[in-house]
């Protein structure tokens, strides 16, 4: 993980104006949120294993979702770049389990914290360079 400083930082909104203007630079909301904090999440690389996320706190209110109209306001946090590694091909040594499939159907990454390469770095911060541009104007 390889944190980014930026003017985002510290930038509060209500979340309906963050998400959308998010979205308009190929950002979601990550999978990990809950109703008083989550991330906003874009991939660098075409594997999807490079990630540029921002972590946003809920001021006030609380967040439903990608798609729910909410009154939550929220404070972004200080973007990072991330590289998830993951075991590629078919796992042999995988037994069959019912309960089990139903939890965890996926690989664990060999390495969920891998060196982010200075390209990334740059990547990210050419995106991030985008973003902030659009918050001022």
């Amino acid at each position: 993980m390889q944190p980014i400083s930026s003017s985002i930082e510290k930038v509060q909104d209500s979340f309906d104006s963050v998400r959308d203007r998010m979205h308009e630079y190929q950002f979601s909301l990550g999978g990990n949120w809950d109703y008083d904090h989550g991330y906003f999440d874009r991939y660098l690389d075409e594997a999807h294993k490079v990630w540029l996320r921002i972590p946003f706190q809920v001021v006030t209110g609380r967040i439903e979702g990608d798609t729910e109209s909410t009154d939550a306001v929220v404070k972004m946090g200080t973007p990072f770049v991330l590289k998830h590694v993951y075991n590629e091909g078919l796992d042999y040594s995988a037994e069959a389990e019912t309960y089990g499939a139903m939890i965890d159907q996926f690989q664990k990454p060999v390495d969920p914290d891998a060196k982010v390469e200075d390209k990334w770095i740059k990547e990210a911060a050419d995106v991030l360079q985008q973003v902030e541009q659009a918050w001022v104007h």
